[in-house]
C-alpha cells in the first residue's frame, strides 16, 4: 500500500492511496481535485475509488470533478451532504483496495457522521478530522461525550498503527499540548522537532499510535470533562 500526501489550500492534505499489485488507486477527501489530478497524472495511476470521512466541503469538494474525470465511485457516510455519493459507510462497514481490506469505525465528535477507515493488516488509519497529531477536530456537531469516545477508540489501536490526518496542524496543536502539560518532555521534545519540520516546510504527518499517547493532551485525558476543558482552551488559545 503506497500512501502519498496531496496537498490542497492552505493546510489540507488529501491521500492518495496505490496498491501496486492490482495497480488500483483510491483517494480520501477529496477537498480540491485540480491537486489529485495533477499527481495521477504525474505518476500514471487510474482512479477508482473516492472515500470520504465526513461532509465538510474541504473534505468532499473535488468529488464530482474526479468523478466525471475518472468514473470514481464515492463512497462516504451520509449520501445527503457528500456531493455524489453511492455507497453509504458506517460501522462495519468494509472498504478494498487490491487486497487490503479496511473497516470502518464511527468517530463521531467533529460532525455526527464522521468515520475512520482502519487497515489493520496494513497498520494504517485514515482518521479525517477527528484526530490530529497532538490535537482533535473541532467539536462543530457533537458533545464532548462523542469525541472522547471516539480519540479512545482510536488510540486503543496498536501502538505502530500510522495515523493519517487531514490537516498540517502539529504545530498549533503542539504549543498548545506544551501549554497544557507543561511539564511533559515527550511534548517538549516533539515541539522542537515540528518546529524544525515546518521551517524546512515539510510535512509532519502520519504521526502513531504510540506518539499520540504521549504526547496528544486530548487522547491522554482521563474523563470526559478533562477533555471538554482542554478542547474549550483549545478553541480560544493563541
Amino acid at each position: 500500500m503506497q500512501i502519498v500526501p496531496v496537498p490542497a489550500f492552505s493546510d489540507n492534505y488529501i491521500w492518495l492511496i496505490h496498491d501496486a499489485d492490482s495497480g488500483e488507486t483510491a483517494v480520501v477527501d477529496p477537498g480540491d481535485a485540480a491537486p489529485v489530478l495533477a499527481e495521477l497524472e504525474v505518476r500514471g495511476w487510474a482512479l477508482g475509488q473516492i472515500w470520504n470521512t465526513h461532509w465538510h466541503p474541504d473534505h468532499t469538494g473535488g468529488n464530482l470533478e474526479l468523478r466525471e474525470a475518472t468514473g470514481a465511485t464515492i463512497s462516504g457516510p451520509d449520501s445527503d451532504r457528500i456531493p455524489g455519493s453511492s455507497v453509504i459507510l458506517k460501522e462495519g462497514s468494509e472498504v478494498r483496495i487490491g487486497q487490503h481490506v479496511g473497516r470502518v469505525v464511527e468517530v463521531p465528535g467533529h460532525t455526527l457522521d464522521h468515520i475512520a477507515l482502519i487497515f489493520d493488516e496494513a497498520g494504517v488509519a485514515f482518521v479525517g478530522d477527528t484526530l490530529f497529531a497532538m490535537g482533535c477536530g473541532r467539536l462543530f456537531e457533537g458533545t464532548p461525550e462523542q469525541m472522547h469516545r471516539s480519540l479512545q477508540r482510536l488510540i486503543e489501536l496498536p501502538g505502530a498503527t500510522r495515523l493519517y490526518c487531514a490537516h498540517e496542524y502539529t504545530l498549533a496543536n503542539a504549543r498548545f499540548a506544551a501549554h497544557a502539560e507543561p511539564e511533559n518532555a515527550a511534548i517538549a521534545h516533539r515541539l522542537s522537532q515540528v518546529q524544525i519540520l515546518r521551517n524546512d516546510r515539510q510535512i509532519t504527518l502520519p504521526t502513531t499510535v504510540a506518539e499520540e499517547r504521549e504526547t496528544n493532551p486530548f487522547v491522554r485525558a482521563g474523563d470526559v470533562e478533562t477533555f471538554a476543558r482542554l478542547r474549550s482552551e483549545k478553541d480560544s488559545f493563541r
